[in-house]
């Protein structure tokens, strides 16, 4: 049967138009069914901590249940492989922080990039740390102190949580950038480090701001700078590294939520716009502010600057973890 020609043209433009009406389709049925986060980290640490205050307010801007799943194991390289080897579809996500999404890549033999097998969705928050000593120590703000560990290379004890944890490379960085020395010791964690602090054991940390600021303000230990550009909201009297005179210092633990590789980008674009909503809510500010954590400023929280964000800190760290042999247990 011959068609008249403008029913031949009518049908093959509609044809011609399927595949992208069918894209148009796919990205406005997302999320069809709920969207797993995964923590991967075991339940009730910070980091599980600020994904579940998050994915709160994400539920109501996507229209589905954001589910979060811990799956621990191996400083979070088992929980992140598993995201690795999802199906790029925006319903398996990894929530990342500094260890996960940097750190791990020198410390592991992992089976996956940490950059190329990933598409970044938004950097969240940022936890600042403070350098900060024992109520004895001879020195009153960071000058005196870097002084006094000049004249005292090797003898001085910096506690830590653990070998290869951002408050042990952030005391190799300290020494590389203010020409000191002192003993490292580290500990099972950052609860036992800080309570030798407060007795004296040892005599100084760098250490996050939501351990530390609760000791400060019991005047148990001596706070010297915040490693930040900027003074911390809960804790505005601290100066910065910059006004203290180790400019440039900077320390922090930082969130981000990232999707395996291949993610549509209209499905990140939705997943973005969704932290972004979760991050401007008051509540959600003030949940992180009680946690020692900052949201990004919004120009950051977008796919390029997770992505510059992160290319940055491998920059940054790699270098201090390879040199120091660091690798996980």
């Amino acid at each position: 049967m011959k068609l008249p020609r403008r029913k031949f043209l009518h049908l093959a433009a509609g044809a011609a138009a399927l595949p992208t009406v069918s894209r148009v389709a796919r990205g406005q049925a997302y999320p069809a069914r709920p969207i797993n986060i995964v923590v991967p980290f075991p339940p009730g640490g910070g980091t599980d901590t600020v994904a579940r205050i998050i994915a709160e307010p994400m539920r109501a801007s996507l229209g589905r249940p954001v589910i979060i799943e811990n799956v621990g194991g191996a400083n979070g390289s088992i929980g992140v492989g598993r995201v690795a080897r999802a199906a790029p579809d925006g319903y398996t996500l990894s929530f990342g922080q500094w260890g996960t999404h940097v750190a791990n890549g020198v410390a592991y033999k992992l089976e996956y990039d940490l950059v190329r097998d990933f598409e970044p969705i938004s950097l969240i928050a940022n936890t600042a740390f403070i350098i900060v000593g024992r109520k004895g120590i001879p020195a009153n703000d960071l000058n005196g102190l870097i002084a006094w560990l000049k004249a005292n290379p090797g003898k001085a004890t910096g506690g830590n949580a653990g070998v290869g944890s951002m408050e042990h490379v952030s005391g190799l960085l300290f020494q590389n950038s203010s020409g000191t020395s002192f003993q490292s010791v580290p500990y099972r964690g950052t609860a036992p480090a800080m309570q030798d602090l407060v007795a004296g054991q040892i005599d100084m940390e760098i250490e996050g701001a939501l351990v530390a600021i609760p000791q400060i303000r019991a005047g148990a230990v001596k706070a010297f700078a915040v490693t930040a550009r900027s003074r911390l909201a809960a804790a505005p009297d601290i100066v910065t590294v910059d006004e203290a005179g180790l400019p440039g210092f900077y320390v922090s633990v930082w969130d981000g939520l990232f999707a395996p590789k291949g993610t549509p980008k209209d499905v990140i674009a939705k997943l973005n716009a969704a932290v972004s909503q979760a991050s401007a809510d008051a509540n959600v500010l003030r949940r992180l502010a009680d946690l020692g954590r900052e949201i990004f400023p919004r120009e950051q929280q977008t796919p390029e600057g997770l992505a510059a964000f992160q290319r940055a800190e491998i920059e940054k760290w790699w270098p201090i973890l390879k040199g120091a042999g660091i690798k996980g247990e």
